[in-house]
């Protein structure tokens, strides 16, 4: 009886051997030239002509430049017309003119321009204000007299003309001036006996009574509130002055202030009080 051991022995010796070395191993025979060009003419004969890509057809673009007339001057950008440089005198008058508004400015801002006032004394008690200014325009627009308010009213001021007082009128027709009914006073609040100082004692409020347009149009808080063709405007500036001032009151407070906002910078427990 032959072992297990024996028979493997017997079936490998009977095996041919497959671990040859390659440089001995059997290569494929290359095909000659010539059959290899007659098979892949065959191919190409056998293939649908459809199958072929078809040659896109020309842009308009590129029919529209052949249409173009030769004798028409290019407007390509080394033909084309370029910017002058300025002048140095223009240049100069810019910056003597930007100078000029920083020297003007006050309250750090170049954008507010007036003077400084200091101290304003107190004919009252609780009257008064420190470090006030005497503003002439805020954001390019023009005070009807100067106001003499505290640096954080002119700020306040300032935001609200450039942020919400010309969005709403339209920067086609933007304002051009404030007119100012009241600034620091003082007095007491709607000048009642015994009443607490008003905030236009303390240099903290201003009262605008209406708005002179880039077309020479006033508007006045009276007249337009209740039209139809400045109504709107005008709700959307007082709405927006609420919040760069701690105070709105206008038309729909009191009877007051049925003809002006009134604008301050008190600070309320509860956040900002607009009437």
């Amino acid at each position: 009886m032959i072992s297990r051991a024996g028979i493997c022995a017997l079936v490998l010796v009977g095996l041919p051997a497959f671990g040859a070395a390659p440089e001995t191993s059997l290569r494929p025979t290359p095909r000659p030239i010539a059959e290899v060009q007659l098979a892949a003419l065959d191919i190409s004969m056998r293939l649908d002509p459809q199958l072929r890509p078809v040659l896109r057809p020309p842009s308009d673009q590129i029919l529209s430049v052949a249409a173009r007339p030769a004798d028409l001057q290019s407007l390509g950008p080394d033909l084309s017309l370029r910017p002058i440089l300025r002048p140095d005198s223009v240049v100069e008058q810019a910056l003597f003119k930007r100078r000029q508004r920083r020297k003007g400015s006050v309250c750090g801002n170049i954008d507010i321009q007036g003077e400084k006032v200091g101290t304003v004394p107190a004919k009252l008690s609780g009257c008064g204000a420190r470090n006030a200014v005497r503003v002439r325009s805020v954001a390019g627009v023009s005070l009807s007299q100067p106001a003499v308010i505290t640096c954080e009213t002119a700020q306040a001021l300032n935001t609200w003309v450039d942020k919400g007082l010309q969005p709403a009128f339209r920067r086609r027709n933007k304002v051009v001036s404030l007119r100012v009914a009241a600034h620091y006073t003082c007095r007491t609040r709607n000048n009642r006996p015994g009443a607490k100082i008003s905030e236009h004692g303390k240099g903290k409020a201003i009262d605008i009574s209406g708005f002179t347009l880039a077309n020479g149009e006033m508007v006045t808080v009276a007249r337009g509130w209740p039209s139809k063709g400045f109504g709107k405007r005008l709700r959307k500036a007082w709405s927006a002055a609420c919040g760069p001032f701690g105070t709105v009151l206008g038309p729909e407070a009191d009877a007051h202030h049925r003809d002006h906002f009134h604008l301050d910078t008190a600070h309320h427990r509860g956040g900002p009080y607009c009437r």
